[in-house]
């Protein structure tokens, strides 16, 4: 879809959550060269401020940032009345990546509760409100971004891996609700993405040597091509998976026992997120 055509559906405005960096930054970057002005949705205020500079400089589309902590109580009320101004034909729902991947039992259940909620409650909460406006007017578009571990439950990411399964079925319901309204909705599974938080995260378990390490992740994505693919593929939903290594992980999955599926990721051990073995002294 062209960008005039793309703007004329999805727009005027897209607010973009996770826009700070890997695939948020990504999608608003692209959704900004696709005409459409972008409310950049994240944590980090001067981040924010830099990227909305960027998009600004680099597209002549407008750029507004609001900086709200997804996790924390009535995130969605702020958000909401941040926007109450504008008119969102897009919600690009990218937060909430898993920073740990560590036992259930070896972090606070804080942790997985501010997962549930940045992950599910908010989610809910956005497209309940957003959804409605686009269904009145009979165009918009919304992309919710899942994941790969929410196709079967597996070590290290149990809140993570059941708030992505969550994801991706609401996705699903609400194309199956949505779709003949005039809303297009894309449950969007990732693999693995090659995003600073990934890198981060391999470089404290030794698979990377520094997050700065330049090496490329075995099977990885780039963030730029997932935020594309997302877009160009917005009216094909309800669910897409993004990278042949998922497309084809997910059918070898898909026709397994779920037990034997579980106990397949258990003998994987982690896949890329597995750290090296180390040699004997």
């Amino acid at each position: 879809m062209g960008g005039q055509d793309f703007s004329a559906r999805y727009g005027p405005w897209a607010l973009i959550a996770g826009a700070s960096e890997g695939v948020g930054e990504a999608m608003a970057r692209e959704a900004a060269a696709r005409g459409v002005s972008v409310v950049l949705l994240a944590r980090r205020q001067q981040v924010l401020d830099d990227l909305a500079a960027s998009i600004a400089s680099s597209t002549g589309v407008e750029a507004r940032v609001v900086t709200i902590d997804l996790a924390e109580d009535r995130a969605a009320e702020r958000v909401i009345a941040a926007t109450a101004d504008l008119d969102i034909g897009l919600l690009a729902y990218c937060a909430g990546a898993d920073p740990n991947y560590e036992p259930f039992l070896d972090q606070p259940v804080e942790s997985a509760l501010a997962m549930i909620r940045r992950n599910c409650t908010v989610p809910t909460e956005l497209c309940h409100h957003f959804a409605g406006s686009m269904a009145a007017r009979r165009r918009g578009g919304i992309v919710v971004i899942g994941s790969g571990a929410g196709l079967v439950g597996a070590p290290n990411m149990v809140a993570y891996a059941a708030s992505k399964a969550f994801d991706m079925v609401m996705a699903e319901a609400l194309w199956a609700e949505l779709h003949d309204r005039g809303v297009d909705v894309l449950g969007l599974i990732l693999g693995v993405t090659d995003t600073p938080a990934l890198r981060r995260l391999l470089a404290r378990r030794g698979v990377l040597d520094g997050e700065d390490d330049p090496s490329p992740i075995p099977g990885a994505v780039s963030a730029h091509d997932t935020a594309v693919e997302a877009l160009d593929h917005l009216a094909d939903g309800p669910t897409r998976f993004v990278g042949d290594l998922l497309r084809d992980g997910s059918q070898q999955l898909g026709a397994l026992p779920r037990n034997d599926a579980v106990r397949l990721m258990i003998d994987i051990g982690g896949g890329v997120m597995a750290a090296p073995a180390r040699e004997d002294p």
